[in-house]
């Protein structure tokens, strides 16, 4: 029996737009006066890894060609995969940054690859990138209008002290040397992260926040310095795993001004080949835990450093390279899109996602650069879900997941819906809070939690969609076949396949008169914009 059979027996499977008969009535009220939060135009960004062919986990390999340095970055997918988003946040990045060195003049030793080292940090030795290679991917870069984050080695120059700790400062010349040639040859880096996985405890190695913080202060003044009186790069850090104590003392020690961005990571769903992935992942309490982390840093921030802000530096759901077995399927995209909703109620600015290419994680297919079902779901995100966060309302069971923003371009309002049981549908009616202030203190509480005795009389956008008139636009996404662990989505029942071209599809939506409730179906998902919606703070 197939996988998918095993895990969801007796899931009744039904295609996105047919009703089931068991359905629970739920209301959504949105909240449109002001925002709770918002993020950055390139919110939904993407990693390329360093990986080489021989990273192995679980007896598989899953990395191919995929890597910073084997990549190839002429393949006609790849560059219409970042085209499509216009523009896309891609973050060079991962594990073995902090054993790379980068092939300018001085660097005083040949320039070679990765190979095997079982005495090296996660079993490899240092690699290099040569400037050839690193022209080539910018290239690729000033060819889609990517928007670059690049990582660099923070270890350079220090020393192991102990197991798993690395002492001395940092030596900062060859990275300078980069950075030079990076300017002088006028690459538009966005944003420099500095090392990877070195917070806290670390994972392989650590620094302290101490000795992080004044180093940070050198790669500031590099930039200041290289930079001149032009635009300037952002500096970010550390790109590891959130650590309360870690994290403000190297704010408190960098000072202002230095750290624009704090990145974290997330692989909230356990190791790769854990059976209970698929499980979590239609968990809603499982997966709300992530919001403390979320909460924690925001406050962090605002304490110790308001001048930085909360970002998402590289989140793959299940750690070493990802689940075989879930990763690059529909399922995913139920973890995936919940982590996006969740984390820009906390004021985000990026969440990058573990990877573009590579991995069982991958946005895109290793071997084939097919898009997997979370490209489609990070490409809606991007194209339909504004910048401003509002907060909702919502009545009825946990299973079904509900994020609202501005709608992006249209005005209006965009609202995510995701249902995370495997029987039950949804029928989901959305109100207007103009009108419901004094349903205040009847019950009602916010986000996720029941609403008790709401009238339906509450006017669904408020004065604007009288006349009965009014459509919204749907976007339901199910699997094929009802499969959850298929690879191909459908968009309102359409499998979404690359053109006869090569192209990525069209995304179209179905019209709804706003005044009917909207249907989800069992472990669907749906975006729903209305362009009418009157919310205040998405008018400003």
């Amino acid at each position: 029996m197939r996988l998918w059979s095993l895990f969801l027996l007796p899931l009744l499977c039904l295609p996105a737009r047919v009703r089931s008969d068991d359905y629970s009535d739920v209301t959504v009220i949105v909240r449109g006066s002001e925002t709770i939060a918002s993020t950055s135009d390139e919110f939904v960004c993407a990693t390329i890894d360093w990986w080489p062919p021989e990273k192995c986990n679980y007896d598989q390999c899953p990395w191919g060609r995929a890597s910073v340095l084997n990549l190839d970055l002429t393949n006609p997918l790849l560059a219409k995969a970042i085209q499509a988003f216009s523009p896309l946040r891609i973050r060079v990045g991962g594990s073995l940054q902090d054993q790379v060195l980068y092939g300018t003049p001085n660097l005083g030793s040949s320039c070679d690859p990765f190979t095997k080292v079982s005495s090296g940090l996660f079993g490899f030795s240092q690699g290099c990138i040569t400037l050839e290679r690193w022209d080539d991917i910018n290239d690729l870069f000033l060819n889609t209008g990517a928007v670059v984050t690049f990582g660099l080695n923070a270890l350079q120059g220090r020393q192991q002290t102990r197991k798993g700790v690395w002492g001395g400062p940092w030596n900062s010349s060859n990275a300078r040397e980069f950075i030079e040639y990076t300017v002088s040859k006028n690459y538009p880096i966005d944003s420099w992260e500095f090392g990877n996985e070195l917070s806290g405890s670390g994972i392989g190695a650590s620094v302290s926040a101490e000795q992080y913080g004044k180093d940070l202060v050198e790669l500031q003044t590099i930039i200041n310095e290289l930079h001149g009186d032009s635009s300037k790069p952002l500096v970010v850090a550390p790109g590891g795993f959130y650590d309360q104590k870690w994290f403000a003392q190297l704010l408190d020690v960098s000072g202002p001004n230095v750290l624009n961005a704090m990145t974290h990571h997330i692989y909230n769903l356990g190791a790769g080949n854990d059976p209970q992935v698929p499980n979590r992942i239609l968990n809603p309490q499982y997966l709300s835990r992530t919001s403390d982390t979320f909460r924690s840093l925001q406050l962090t921030i605002q304490r110790h450093g308001p001048w930085s802000a909360p970002w998402v530096g590289e989140s793959g759901g299940a750690y070493n390279s990802g689940s075989r077995l879930v990763s690059n399927t529909f399922l995913n995209s139920f973890w995936y899109l919940d982590q996006l909703g969740q984390s820009a109620k906390y004021d985000t600015k990026v969440y990058c996602r573990q990877t573009l290419i590579g991995g069982n994680y991958g946005l895109l297919d290793t071997d084939t650069f097919v898009p997997n079902p979370d490209y489609y779901s990070a490409l809606l995100w991007h194209r339909l879900m504004g910048t401003r966060v509002l907060s909702i309302d919502i009545s009825g069971s946990s299973y079904l997941r509900a994020y609202v923003h501005c709608a992006k371009q249209k005005g209006g309002v965009a609202l995510l819906l995701l249902n995370l049981h495997r029987t039950m549908g949804f029928m989901v009616s959305v109100r207007n809070d103009l009108n419901v202030n004094l349903a205040e203190g009847r019950g009602i509480r916010r986000d996720n939690a029941f609403v008790h005795g709401l009238k339906r009389t509450v006017s669904w956008v408020g004065s604007k969609a009288s006349d009965g008139f009014s459509k919204r636009e749907e976007y339901h996404l199910s699997a094929k076949d009802g499969n959850p662990f298929a690879r191909t989505m459908l968009l309102n029942g359409v499998p979404l396949e690359l053109t006869e071209d090569g192209d990525i599809p069209p995304l179209y939506p179905v019209e709804v008169s706003v005044n009917s409730p909207i249907y989800v179906a069992p472990l669907t998902i749906a975006f729903v914009v209305f362009p009418d919606f009157e919310a205040e703070a998405c008018g400003r």
